[in-house]
């Protein structure tokens, strides 16, 4: 099985990436970007989207992009995440673009940039970092 295959096959699993109306837009070693529309049931309540929306994509994003490293059969799961929220996520969708900064034996350290886009524009909206293990 492909790598893309088996992220994808992984990400069909989560139901709150259903929920979310999230999806995977492109698959790389070390690079996952998925994407979620700002639904109305998505907002805070200044009426941009939740933290919880970014946050979710973003780990995904992340933890996905630590899969395509590591051995075929394995899962992954956070052990920590911080996110640093930079601006309101006004727009359409939100696009998370996860990357691995250094895969370890035991850990692999991740990023991901979550940017609001509207009409085609963007806005770095936060930033994440953490750590992934297999399991």
């Amino acid at each position: 099985m492909s790598i893309d295959e088996r992220i994808r096959d992984s990400f069909s699993k989560q139901t709150m990436m259903q929920t979310l109306g999230a999806t995977i837009d492109s698959v790389a070693s070390g690079q996952v970007v998925i994407t979620a529309p700002i639904l109305p049931t998505s907002l805070q309540q200044q009426g941009a989207g939740h933290a919880g929306l970014a946050f979710s994509i973003g780990d995904s994003a992340a933890g996905y992009s630590a899969l395509t490293v590591m051995p075929e059969g394995a899962e992954v799961m956070t052990v920590e995440m911080k996110i640093n929220l930079m601006s309101p996520a006004i727009g359409d969708r939100l696009i998370a673009e996860g990357r691995v900064v250094r895969a370890g034996r035991r850990i692999v350290v991740v990023a991901a940039d979550v940017f609001a886009e509207m009409g085609g524009a963007r806005k770095h909206v936060a930033m994440l970092q953490g750590t992934m293990i297999p399991v």
